[in-house]
């Protein structure tokens, strides 16, 4: 450009003039628009969502390596302080500018979960999922949704009861509950997310032609043990639903588990102090004392009790014993 001696168009040379020396401000704003109009081509999106961390592909020529998003953010920070002019405000309009940087937020976090949808065939992912090329916390996202949800569907009963000055702060508008519903119907589920993918990818194993499975590592989905989820299904039957329950008994034919398969409940701490203290009461009466070898057992109604190595182990924590558990055991003569 500056080699005048050859012939140069007048225009051209006055834009040169103005944006590299006179007005640099300009340069800037121009490489943005030339940044943002080739996003739109290269992408073919129609409106200006583009990430934050976005810069401009090197491939891209005069424009490569321009932080085409931080300068998305920083246009929309002027536009909301009313320092953005008309002209350039026009001119970003015309290239599909989303000026709401919330709005933005969530149509990249919808765009993201209609492709996991797409992929996985359903939108539950687990809390720490991540999706997509730019690897958006997509997990996180959607159990922020489901919160959302979950309080717009409490607040919309409050009100209906008559409850006056319910906030709609944090609330989800219709508009939006309809684009998650349509992406899922069951993607806000009235009980945990775990147990609503459970049955899905159960479902469509079953549906698919697969046996439905019936022990733990049997079957693997997307990293769910399908046959695990069944059985603790089965033995768990009185902790579901009524919902929950017709699901799994009409939707997948799996009943509830029978004695014979039901698993012994697990024994509470209140139920061990008592066999192990009847264990010492049994020993005291035989023998008159309660000085129990370490290694020694007792036969309590057929059922082996390791009652020196408890009496050991109690010695030990004497100072976080209950009261009454210390005065039950020094009624037998425990020796501290």
């Amino acid at each position: 450009m500056l080699r005048f001696s050859e012939e140069r168009d007048p225009f051209a040379l006055t834009q040169f003039v103005r944006l590299r020396i006179i007005d640099p401000e300009g340069a800037y704003w121009r490489r943005g628009i030339e940044a943002a109009t080739r996003w739109r081509r290269e992408t073919g999106r129609t409106e200006l969502r583009v990430p934050y961390v976005f810069v401009a592909l090197e491939e891209w020529g005069a424009v490569g390596g321009y932080p085409l998003g931080r300068w998305l953010a920083d246009v929309r920070r002027y536009y909301a302080a009313g320092s953005l002019e008309g002209k350039r405000v026009t001119e970003l309009e015309a290239l599909g500018m989303v000026w709401s940087a919330w709005d933005t937020a969530w149509a990249d976090g919808l765009a993201v979960a209609k492709d996991y949808a797409a992929v996985h065939g359903h939108f539950l992912p687990s809390t720490n999922a991540v999706w997509g090329g730019d690897r958006m916390a997509i997990g996180v996202w959607a159990k922020n949704q489901r919160a959302a949800a979950r309080k717009t569907h409490e607040n919309a009963e409050r009100r209906a009861a008559g409850e006056s000055g319910v906030s709609s702060a944090g609330e989800l508008s219709e508009s939006r509950l309809e684009a998650l519903d349509a992406i899922d119907p069951a993607w806000c589920p009235a009980w945990g997310i775990d147990w609503q993918r459970g049955f899905h990818l159960t479902l469509m194993h079953v549906r698919s032609g697969g046996a439905l499975p019936v022990r733990a590592g049997e079957v693997i989905v997307q990293g769910d043990d399908l046959g695990a989820w069944t059985t603790t299904q089965r033995a768990g039957w009185d902790k579901l639903t009524p919902a929950q329950q017709w699901m799994r008994d009409s939707v997948l034919g799996l009943p509830p588990a029978d004695e014979a398969e039901q698993q012994p409940a697990r024994r509470t701490q209140a139920d061990r102090w008592a066999t192990h203290l009847a264990a010492a009461r049994q020993f005291h009466t035989r023998e008159g004392h309660l000085n129990v070898p370490r290694k020694h057992t007792e036969d309590v109604d057929g059922m082996d009790v390791r009652l020196g190595g408890w009496l050991d182990n109690t010695r030990r924590r004497a100072d976080k014993l209950a009261p009454e558990r210390r005065a039950e055991l020094d009624e037998l003569g425990m020796r501290w």
